[in-house]
């Protein structure tokens, strides 16, 4: 029987978020994830979807021409044959990022892959999740994300960018506000302030699309 994934939805639009914010992006969203974190925009990804065979999700993300894959979920980790799809996808030609929680290893995953694995702030409810041994495993080409859902949220992301040096580790380090908890110049304020070395990051498409699905 060939290796298939449970797909929520594959759609083309632009990148909202990471280093390739803004580029042209197809987008696969796998369905199911472990976690429940209490600022997730993605609740409609926890379960159903569409069994679909890995050549028919190469063959549909092909159509779209792209040169950027983004895979993300829920979590995308949680479905084994998650790391065929992004060596597949990675073999080719695109370039290729996962967006993971941080709760699973992600050791075996292709190392062409762009990792933005997320490190839950006591805010998210889910923090005890975190997989600290994954920071062993970034590279230059990873990026570390931070979701900030109040000034203790991100006093906590800063002693960890310190304690871990998560931006010699990684390409990016990025500090993102939760939606109705942090305003963004806030954080704006606090990371000038400090003068981090890390990249604001607003979800853009939010502010273009107001987060309508296939965006």
């Amino acid at each position: 029987m060939q290796d298939t994934l449970r797909i929520t939805e594959i759609f083309f639009s632009l990148q909202g978020e990471t280093r390739t914010s803004g580029l042209p992006t197809v987008f696969v969203r796998l369905t199911g994830c472990p976690l429940r974190c209490q600022y997730c925009d993605t609740a409609y990804a926890f379960s159903g979807g569409e069994l679909m065979p890995l050549d028919a999700i190469l063959e549909q993300v092909a159509s779209y021409n792209p040169r950027y894959v983004c895979v993300t979920g829920g979590e995308p980790l949680a479905q084994p044959n998650c790391l065929s799809l992004l060596r597949r996808l990675c073999d080719a030609g695109y370039e290729v990022s996962l967006e993971t929680s941080g709760a699973l290893d992600i050791s075996d995953t292709d190392k062409r892959v762009s990792r933005i694995v997320d490190l839950k702030t006591p805010g998210s409810a889910e923090i005890g999740r975190n997989r600290y041994e994954n920071i062993g495993e970034l590279t230059a080409n990873d990026q570390v994300k931070f979701v900030i859902c109040s000034r203790e949220d991100y006093d906590w992301a800063v002693s960890k960018l310190i304690e871990y040096r998560l931006d010699a580790r990684a390409g990016e380090v990025l500090f993102s506000p939760s939606h109705g908890q942090v305003s963004a110049r806030e954080l704006a304020d606090w990371i000038v302030s400090d003068n981090l070395p890390v990249r604001l990051q607003l979800q853009l498409h939010k502010i273009l699309w107001n987060d309508a699905p296939g965006h």
